[in-house]
């Protein structure tokens, strides 16, 4: 098992915690489990993403990294708000700060 979970649903990248580690092992996780979703197809790309789940900073930036060349806007969930807050934009149909359900 992983020590990161990162799962592709219903136009959502859904993350979660898996195994106990220090974020050492877990960014490389996140990084490789990113990487054999877009090499099967999996993350295609496209105008936004939404993600949803428990997320270390570290983890943050390996998702942004890789995420923001692929989609033009990525929105992270915010519970306290109940919607998605962009965070990642290059495209023109969200600005930065924009809420979506």
């Amino acid at each position: 098992m992983s020590t990161y979970k990162i799962e592709f649903k219903n136009g959502i990248l859904r993350v979660n915690f898996g195994e106990p580690a220090q974020n050492d092992q877990i960014v490389k996780d996140a990084a490789a489990r990113l990487e054999k979703m877009a090499e099967s197809g999996e993350l295609v790309g496209g105008p936004l993403l939404k993600i949803n789940g428990p997320i270390s900073i570290p983890v943050a930036f390996v998702l942004a990294h890789k995420l923001a060349h692929i989609y033009g806007a990525v929105g992270f969930f915010d519970p306290k708000i109940g919607k998605y807050v962009i965070s990642i934009t290059h495209n023109p149909a969200y600005k930065l700060g924009d809420l979506v359900d």
